[in-house]
């Protein structure tokens, strides 16, 4: 079976090329841009990427299926720009494409920070459990605007979870860290103002306090080192910053 694969960039001249050798060995590779202002396009279709170009307007999962639908093979495979297909993970899917038994994949994450790789903490559950990152056309849908994820349809209902893993590269820099939050913070936010939630001070206040210790000491992001308590800290920023913009856009705004 052929595959497609689909990354979606947004100014990521620094990873692109990196993500698109890594998938290679794939008979498809698109790129998503959203009105990159750098070299990202120019890099991908260097490295010969089909390249679209539309805005996100803070949809990743409108994105994303849009991006399906542009794809002429039948399986697709999604990766970051920030991330790579690690070598046991491409052998893997070149064994399983010749006969796919399943309607999607789960493929876990290793996340690489400060140079470490991150075990712990919030990164534990895609490093563990893995997320739907290889499905048929078809199979289901992607969901969330922000936090997308791809939910298989009941009638397909068929997952198997790859050994092989994705590594992912965020946040190469504090500042850039930060940034990002900022960036998402304001469109989670607003998600969730359309989606009629409200935030309260209570919320606001403690709901970071309590992602802190989820994620510091009963995830043992601990384990992880300084790297671990930066992590663990910033997400929980993270989480203040989305409350304390929903309550301004609908308490003060």
């Amino acid at each position: 079976m052929d595959i497609s694969v689909i990354i979606l960039t947004k100014n990521e001249e620094r990873n692109i090329k990196k993500a698109i050798k890594s998938v290679s060995f794939c008979n498809e590779i698109i790129v998503i841009d959203d009105d990159s202002t750098d070299k990202t396009i120019e890099l991908a279709k260097s490295e010969g990427a089909k390249v679209y170009e539309r805005k996100s307007n803070g949809d990743f999962a409108a994105q994303r299926n849009w991006a399906m639908e542009k794809a002429i093979h039948d399986w697709i495979l999604y990766i970051d720009a920030d991330e790579a297909i690690s070598i046991e993970l491409r052998k893997e899917i070149a064994d399983i494409k010749m006969n796919f038994q399943h309607s999607a994949y789960l493929i876990k994450r290793r996340d690489y920070w400060w140079s470490r790789e991150m075990k712990y903490g919030e990164t534990q559950k895609a490093r563990s459990y893995g997320i739907i990152r290889m499905m048929k056309k078809g199979s289901g849908t992607w969901m969330g605007k922000v936090h997308e994820e791809f939910e298989v349809k009941s009638a397909t209902n068929e997952t198997h979870r790859l050994n092989g893993y994705i590594d992912h590269y965020p946040h190469p820099t504090l500042r850039e860290f930060i940034e990002e939050i900022n960036y998402y913070s304001s469109l989670r936010a607003k998600e969730l103002k359309e989606q009629k939630i409200a935030a309260s001070i209570f919320s606001t206040i403690f709901f970071p306090f309590f992602k802190f210790i989820l994620t510091y000491f009963l995830y043992l992001g601990f384990l992880d080192g300084p790297p671990g308590f930066a992590y663990a800290f910033m997400m929980s920023f993270h989480s203040f910053l989305v409350r304390a913009k929903l309550y301004q856009y609908t308490k003060i705004d």
